[in-house]
């Protein structure tokens, strides 16, 4: 069955490019309107007019009487930059000719950077009020950020020796995205203690799409962005699963940092049969839309299927589950997602163009998830190092012992690296089994990642543990929407 589509999303790109274009160039003289009260359309109207041909005379008056000459792009660059900063937007923002093409790069499949996906509160401080550094969504897989050990919810507070506070969200891309082969050194904060620097080298940045493997009867699926490949990656996965014949199902979304609406839209179409995915809502009723899956799917509806999601899971990879909490298909396990619930748009204006959030998403029970971000049906945390550890991790890092031991005995052997980690926990007093667990992602992150880990990753071992419990559709049947659960928490902050 086709999906539903309310109305295409690209019939007003031009009517409003052209709108602001027009609004930037007007040069009739407007009387000021009035400022009290309410503004009924036609003074809004006016107030509009009279605003956009303040911003033009100004724009003149500054070509013609600034002390020195001043060029016209630059000035038409920060003017339409302090208006997209205006909106406190991270990631709405104007894109200039040199942004236009980085952007370009990056949807064709391949860039030159160090494999980061960022974000940046707009202003001095974030709302919790700590410095607007730079935080890390989540590393790409097998890129040079990845393999630097940089993990989602690090803060990025310094950029080749500037504290990035005072840059903006273009300039941390433009330093951190370039030519491969150069370096870019940054200082990497990690919760309140570990602050330690880094020298990433820049690499050609292929973006990866789907991982998979079986986990004894178990499909493992994982999607690490979505791309207009990820669909045909994921149905070839799934097809590998059924020759195996597959008892269940486990959805991996952690550090999946979104991508394409479409293809998260795609991938819901295989796990559920029919129904809706995700609603998108803007100010503008008339773009309003409803996006609905498709009368089969390509998993069985008795396959269980768990889904993983982390703090780095964002944007589109929400949207999957979301939709497959909501519609009581999957059970969520993990930590709660990032939270990014609203949806850009890119308007190209010659050369240059800028992104605008122009709506926000609806999960299937009608709630957003913006800033607030999507909670596991079973938390499962990875542990955690005290106070007095973190100071002593520091040092370990600062002493960079265990990428040097790793450059020196690729082909370590399992006693060899027993025998290194004993010896750093006798010198750093740092538990074993984190030791152990560095050494070994060292030594991933030299090579390629494996598809899973089950000595190490508490949450991937739970999730196949769920599954073998054979509990699966008795977990279900308790499990609430995302309605409910925000329901219940604006009910218990009432009290």
């Amino acid at each position: 069955m086709e999906r539903k589509n309310i109305k295409s999303p690209y019939s007003w790109v031009w009517i409003a490019a052209t709108t602001i274009f027009c609004l930037l160039l007007s040069v009739s003289i407007i009387p000021g309107a009035a400022a009290q009260g309410s503004i009924n359309p036609s003074q809004n109207s006016s107030r509009t007019q009279n605003l956009s041909s303040t911003i033009q005379n100004v724009f003149d008056f500054i070509i013609r009487n600034y002390v020195d000459e001043v060029d016209p792009q630059a000035l038409f660059d920060g003017a339409m930059t302090g208006m997209f900063n205006a909106l406190e937007d991270p990631y709405s923002s104007y894109l200039t000719a040199s942004d236009m093409s980085d952007l370009n790069d990056t949807t064709q499949g391949s860039f030159g950077g160090v494999g980061l996906n960022i974000t940046k509160a707009v202003g001095a401080t974030r709302p919790d009020g700590k410095p607007s550094w730079v935080e890390v969504v989540s590393p790409i897989e097998d890129t040079p950020g990845w393999r630097a050990g940089i993990n989602p919810g690090d803060y990025i507070t310094e950029i080749n020796g500037i504290p990035t506070e005072t840059l903006t969200m273009d300039e941390v891309l433009g330093i951190l995205r370039g030519t491969p082969g150069e370096s870019v050194q940054i200082v990497v904060k990690r919760g309140e203690i570990l602050e330690f620097p880094l020298t990433i080298t820049r690499a050609v940045i292929e973006v990866p799409t789907v991982k998979y493997d079986m986990i004894g009867d178990i499909g493992y699926l994982r999607l690490l962005t979505f791309t207009p490949m990820t669909v045909e990656r994921a149905i070839e996965a799934i097809n590998e699963f059924s020759v195996n014949n597959y008892q269940g199902l486990i959805l991996d979304l952690r550090n999946n940092y979104g991508g394409r609406l479409d293809s998260a839209i795609d991938i819901c179409d295989l796990f559920l049969d029919g129904g809706l995915v995700v609603s998108t809502k803007s100010r503008i009723a008339s773009e309003n839309r409803t996006y609905t899956a498709r009368r089969s799917s390509l998993v069985p509806q008795n396959i269980p299927i768990i889904v993983l999601i982390n703090r780095g899971s964002a944007s589109a990879s929400e949207i999957v589950a979301g939709a497959l909490k909501d519609r009581g298909r999957a059970y969520l396990v993990g930590e709660t997602t990032f939270g990014k619930g609203s949806v850009q748009q890119v308007y190209p204006l010659g050369d240059s163009g800028f992104r605008i959030t122009t709506a926000r998403y609806y999960t299937p029970s009608d709630v957003n998830i913006d800033q607030i971000g999507i909670p596991p049906d079973f938390e499962v945390l990875f542990p955690e190092y005290t106070e007095e550890e973190a100071i002593r991790l520091n040092d370990l890092i600062k002493a960079n012992t265990i990428p040097s031991f790793v450059e020196q005995n690729p082909q370590a052997t399992a006693v060899q690296i027993e025998a290194f980690a004993q010896s750093l926990q006798r010198e750093y007093r740092i538990d074993l089994s984190l030791l152990r667990r560095l050494i070994r992602n060292e030594f991933n992150r030299t090579t390629f990642a494996p598809v899973y880990d089950l000595e190490y990753d508490v949450q991937l071992v739970e999730a196949v543990n769920i599954i073998r419990r054979g509990n699966f559709h008795d977990l279900m049947r308790n499990t609430k929407t995302l309605r409910a659960l925000q329901e219940e928490a604006q009910d218990a902050s009432s009290l």
